[in-house]
């Protein structure tokens, strides 16, 4: 029996790049799914701020008036603008989170998996989690 050689060379694509990554055209439901682990990571990289801004806010009077200070005047180099962007980022990551995760528990107590309901339900996940970022964003920078 003649030996059998390997399957011609074929063109394997190799490691895929982020830069790769971005030229796909993923559907609303994919946008969705990837932005609900961009809110998780996003909490847990700024788990630390968190816990900070809670035990400035709470241990006494003078350490809430620089947790208000903080707000006002900014923290070290970093002005009040940029204190107000991270905590509108932590806004919009949880509201996202709890948002996008809740529509997951829907579809699957509902086993609604249709191509149409993942699609509408996407929308609804985005236009709430982006109206309720700006309301509360409106109100963390003193429109209202």
């Amino acid at each position: 029996m003649p030996e059998m050689s390997p399957p011609a060379a074929r063109a394997r694509p190799g490691t895929m790049r982020l830069v790769d990554a971005l030229q796909y055209r993923l559907p609303l439901a994919g946008v969705v799914s990837i932005l609900h682990r961009v809110s998780g990571a996003l909490m847990f990289a700024l788990l630390p701020f968190v816990i900070w801004l809670f035990d400035v806010s709470v241990s006494s009077e003078v350490s809430y008036e620089r947790f208000r200070a903080a707000f006002g005047a900014g923290i070290g180099f970093v002005p009040a603008w940029g204190v107000k962007l991270v905590v509108l980022a932590l806004v919009w990551a949880y509201l996202h989170h709890a948002i996008a995760g809740l529509r997951h528990l829907w579809m699957d107590a509902t086993h609604s998996v249709s191509r149409e309901q993942g699609r509408s339900s996407a929308i609804v996940t985005l236009a709430l989690s982006i109206f309720l970022t700006l309301g509360l964003g409106a109100k963390l920078f003193g429109l209202y």
